[in-house]
């Protein structure tokens, strides 16, 4: 669920409302400029309740990066569970379009590692971090690799991610395209990677 900013709201369970409330605090006043007393003030319970579920807010910056790396694996996911392989073809603009509600769900997300980036070097050798990166990578990296699909129509898959993440998260954290609605900008990436996929 979100708010008119694009913002989840509060969730039930508690590590689930630390991390949204850490992520608006984040955004709000900056990572080194939010304490974990801060935290625990703006959601009523005690430090001692926040430490139970995070000893460090480097724990917390850890799991809302986290967060981007889910939204990329749901569509690796629907790849692998797909019974014909080279069906990924026709079914690639869909996957993308999912993809691309997912990252206007979490716009949040994109704001925190702008806002945010000189914290980010205290999880880049975490080893959790590392093994997600790794294990996306990999994914990746074997569908693109595969024989099964033609090389023209992976390329083009490459490409239609690269002009996702650039377009939409490239422009939603630096402000690429002035004031123009973060939705208008996504009706655009849909029609650039629909045209590069036109119906057979």
């Amino acid at each position: 669920m979100e708010n008119a900013q694009g913002t989840r709201k509060p969730r039930g369970d508690t590590r689930e409302r630390i991390l949204d409330v850490a992520l608006e605090l984040f955004n709000e006043q900056g990572y080194d400029g939010t304490s974990l007393r801060e935290i625990a003030e703006r959601l009523g319970i005690t430090k001692a309740a926040l430490y139970y579920h995070f000893e460090r807010k480097e724990d917390i910056l850890l799991e809302l990066h986290l967060r981007l790396h889910a939204l990329g694996r749901g569509v690796l996911d629907r790849i692998d569970g797909l019974a014909d392989e080279r069906a990924v073809t026709a079914l690639w603009p869909a996957l993308l379009d999912e993809f691309i509600e997912e990252l206007m769900r979490n716009r949040d997300l994109f704001t925190l590692h702008q806002r945010n980036q000189a914290a980010f070097h205290l999880i880049v050798d975490n080893e959790r971090h590392q093994a997600e990166n790794e294990d996306i990578e990999e994914r990746f990296r074997r569908f693109l690799a595969n024989p099964a699909l033609p090389l023209a129509d992976r390329v083009r898959m490459a490409a239609s991610v690269g002009a996702v993440m650039t377009a939409l998260i490239g422009g939603e954290a630096g402000g690429m395209y002035g004031d123009v609605a973060p939705d208008e900008v996504a009706t655009h990436v849909r029609a650039i990677v629909r045209d590069l996929f036109p119906a057979s």
